[in-house]
């Protein structure tokens, strides 16, 4: 059974970007593995063995990549007004009264730092399908929270 990876489009044009700068990178790569291997012997020269290293490094990220975006599944939001993908969230934690800015996206794309949170972590689960107004709670592994979902735009 093949699983699909959901992401946002924007998330699907980051890895089509990387992939370009990867490939755009790799005749380089390949001509600093050419260069290092004409220095003579194989089995103590250094250069030879980082710049394999590093050229094997960087076809497994192609690889990686290809793969995620042949199971990618691309959301695209509805304006229904309910939390999905792609959506951007106010949350408003009740236990301390902070407000919160959140970005919902796929598991690939979230980055905690830049307010973008993955729809199958527990706050993601929690608010995914919901209506602004909703309070729900969130079943963490530090423990139980409530939060209140103030807008989704």
């Amino acid at each position: 059974m093949v699983y699909f990876q959901k992401m946002t489009p924007e998330g699907y044009k980051k890895i089509e970007d990387e992939i370009a700068k990867l490939k755009k990178d790799r005749p380089r790569r390949i001509k600093i593995l050419q260069e290092a291997r004409s220095m003579g012997d194989l089995s103590e020269n250094t250069e030879y063995t980082t710049a394999k290293r590093e050229l094997g490094h960087l076809q497994s990220r192609l690889r990686y990549l290809g793969k995620q975006l042949k199971y990618a599944q691309i959301i695209r939001t509805k304006d229904d007004g309910k939390v999905n993908l792609g959506k951007t969230v106010v949350l408003k934690f009740t236990n301390d009264e902070k407000t919160e800015k959140y970005t919902m996206v796929g598991r690939m794309e979230a980055d905690l730092a830049h307010g973008k949170i993955a729809f199958d972590s527990p706050l993601g689960q929690a608010i995914m399908k919901q209506k602004a107004g909703t309070t729900v709670e969130v079943s963490a592994p530090a423990g139980n929270y409530k939060v209140k979902i103030i807008s989704v735009k």
